[in-house]
């Protein structure tokens, strides 16, 4: 088993950290706020006081933290102290220039880096199934591998550096349009009397069903909004995305309206409310919700 350090337990990386527990890796924890590393201590997981001295302790060291900025900043500090032969691997959604920027710093100290973004929410750290989309070299992959493999099931090699933030960032633009459309689609449905559950049902099973339907409209229909996934969270993706997309000279039509409707969702007071909350913009101008359908069709 590994010796691990995993910094950043937020609504990701404690429940990363806690099935690396549970796989039987040595864990050092550390978090900005004490309250998470202490609940990871009751359950095997060696305290750290700063990111520094986490990762001295450590082989292999993990970050899941929320922003560019605390990216960079974390790094910065980890730099300064990695020695030849660590591993690092970073699960947060940032640029691919703020990937190479870290690889670079370690690269100076002989350590290794990996860009490792990750999908499928809490639910799926909890469960052990996440994507897990690597950028870096195979060498570093293959020592990661046992260990991305405690929360992770489809766990691929994408490329270079870079390259797994690539694959991650696509699929947050798809997270981002899909939600903005199953949260449309509902509504339209909703007004012209259609069951949500039925639409469910048989859109699950059509060319129009997606992954962010079937996780999507079940919170519409129970109007459950804690935020698993915040729309704060989606916003700043898809500011990355945006950013990529216009260095790259890509035009991102259906990206632009479906960050514009994020940006007004945050304006509209539910940033701290779960992604699926985008459905109340289309539902206050509809005048109908999810959960109660204009009328009920009855057999004749």
């Amino acid at each position: 088993m590994a010796q691990v350090a995993f910094i950043g337990l937020g609504k990701m990386g404690r429940p990363m950290a806690t099935r690396l527990l549970q796989a039987g890796h040595q864990v050092q924890a550390f978090n900005r706020s004490r309250g998470p590393v202490d609940e990871l201590a009751k359950l095997g997981a060696s305290p750290a006081t700063s990111a520094t001295e986490a990762a001295t302790r450590a082989e292999v060291i993990l970050t899941a933290l929320p922003t560019a900025e605390s990216v960079a900043r974390v790094y910065e500090e980890l730099a300064r102290a990695a020695r030849a032969g660590q591993l690092y691997a970073d699960h947060s959604t940032v640029s691919l220039e703020l990937n190479r920027r870290c690889a670079t710093q370690l690269r100076e100290r002989g350590a290794h880096f990996l860009d490792a973004p990750v999908s499928g929410g809490p639910a799926g750290a909890q469960a052990g199934t996440l994507t897990v989309m690597v950028g870096g070299d195979k060498a570093a992959f293959d020592i990661a591998l046992p260990v991305f493999q405690a929360f992770g099931k489809n766990i691929r090699l994408c490329g270079g550096v870079g390259a797994g933030q690539a694959i991650k960032l696509v699929n947050q633009l798809l997270v981002g349009v899909h939600t903005a459309a199953i949260a449309e689609a509902a509504v339209l449905g909703a007004k012209l009397g259609a069951d949500p559950r039925t639409v469910l049902d048989l859109i699950g099973t059509s060319f129009g069903g997606s992954t962010m339907m079937t996780r999507n409209l079940p919170r519409f229909i129970s109007r459950d909004f804690g935020a698993a996934t915040s729309v704060r969270l989606l916003l700043k993706d898809l500011g990355i995305i945006h950013d990529e997309a216009k260095g790259a000279q890509v035009p991102l039509l259906l990206g632009a309206v479906a960050e514009q409707r994020f940006l007004e969702a945050a304006a509209r007071g539910l940033a701290d409310q779960d992604m699926a909350a985008l459905v109340r913009l289309w539902e206050e101008a509809a005048g109908v919700t999810v959960d109660r359908p204009a009328s009920s069709w009855t057999h004749e």
